[in-house]
């Protein structure tokens, strides 16, 4: 079934399982077994990059400057919906096999490119034609007010989607054509505001959605506070939120989900992980993969937890496998080596696991194996010949 049937010491465990034969057995012997990754933020349905965009931020441009003259989301949006869904699935697919060799084996995947129902229903097509034929876990976001299409306002994208696109997922939900699992919006000063926010997270709440979504980003919007209040399962990114906004957080038991490659690209101010820790908010990790933030390895992602937000290496470690999961509403299943729990490991070759961390860019060389259920989804091939060190 995929799962943990124990876990302990060594001797213990063969003499539990003495007479048992295994398909598989792998020698860790100077290695580190951890928990499979855990990836809570991304947007890696999309089509034409924007590199082009990168020298532009380079020479000092803000990002809601490129967004206002055009580019940004509105040009992702544009490509993504001429794309055929075959090649938003064939792209996704190769960037999903990317994301489990650097360690991923569950990772939130949004729309949102789309903004239009027809291209939000497309790309939800191709997540969920991934969950069904990939070995990797999956926890699907409906993003439709990633930002507001261009020729209708804020109010006219709200209504459309709470009256045209809530319904269709709703009904697609139940014929099993699509399996959506968190609603998200960008509650952003002149994108959504906070009142536009709230009757889109609550529409989507009313048909069994999760709240996941994007918070005081750019500008204090009190969306913590928002989400608190909402019963959000989780909210991302946070570099602007206030003292109230995280007490608030901490009392919901609203996971805080970081994304420090983000900031870093941005040159943002650095969201408050410290703060968050002391006053016991659940903070987990995503990379924000996306043609603004490329970057697929949660082993990055967690060296620049360290580094810029001053997380300690056990507490980006948490970040990015059990409280990751829980931002996912996964933690029952995911996040930890339980008994019980799905069997997604990664083995690194390392005698002490914080190489993961301390070697910034370094996963290519240092994990062998990544499984996920049981079952081995990535060998590297150069294992045994090359020191990780």
């Amino acid at each position: 079934d995929g799962c943990i049937k124990a876990v302990g010491q060594a001797d213990v465990i063969r003499n539990q399982f003495s007479g048992v034969t295994f398909e598989n057995i792998i020698d860790c012997s100077g290695k580190c077994v951890l928990p499979g990754l855990v990836d809570a933020h991304t947007h890696p349905v999309w089509a034409g990059d924007r590199v082009h965009e990168f020298a532009m931020k380079l020479a000092g441009a803000s990002y809601m400057e490129i967004h206002q003259a055009g580019g940004g989301i509105h040009f992702t949006v544009e490509h993504t919906q001429k794309a055929t869904e075959e090649e938003l699935f064939n792209t996704f697919k190769h960037r999903l096999e990317r994301m489990r060799r650097a360690g991923s084996t569950l990772v939130e995947c949004k729309s949102g490119y789309g903004l239009n129902l027809e291209t939000e229903l497309k790309m939800l097509r191709v997540i969920e034609r991934a969950k069904q034929s990939m070995d990797i876990g999956i926890s699907s976001t409906y993003c439709g007010a990633h930002s507001v299409p261009k020729g209708k306002t804020a109010t006219e994208a709200t209504d459309d989607i709470i009256n045209n696109h809530l319904p269709k997922l709703k009904e697609l939900k139940l014929s099993g054509e699509i399996h959506v699992n968190n609603i998200d919006v960008f509650c952003e000063k002149g994108v959504f505001d906070l009142e536009s926010t709230r009757r889109i997270l609550q529409a989507g709440k009313d048909i069994g959605l999760q709240i996941n979504f994007h918070g005081d980003e750019l500008h204090p919007m009190k969306s913590a506070e928002l989400g608190a209040e909402l019963g959000a399962q989780a909210i991302s990114h946070l570099e602007e939120i206030s003292d109230e906004g995280i007490t608030a957080m901490a009392r919901a038991n609203c996971a805080a989900v970081l994304l420090p490659t983000t900031a870093y690209m941005l040159r943002l101010k650095q969201p408050p992980a410290r703060k968050m820790l002391e006053e016991g908010v659940i903070v987990a990790l995503g990379s924000d993969f996306n043609p603004n933030a490329y970057c697929f390895s949660m082993p990055m992602v967690m060296h620049l937890a360290c580094v810029n937000l001053k997380m300690s290496m056990n507490e980006a470690l948490a970040a990015a496998t059990i409280n990751a999961a829980y931002a996912l509403g996964k933690s029952d299943m995911h996040g930890s080596i339980e008994t019980g729990k799905q069997g997604d490991f990664i083995i690194i070759n390392a005698p002490r696991w914080e190489h993961l961390i301390y070697q910034f860019g370094g996963h290519e060389a240092l994990i062998d194996y990544v499984i996920v259920k049981g079952k081995i989804i990535y060998q590297n091939e150069r294992r045994g010949t090359m020191s990780s060190y």
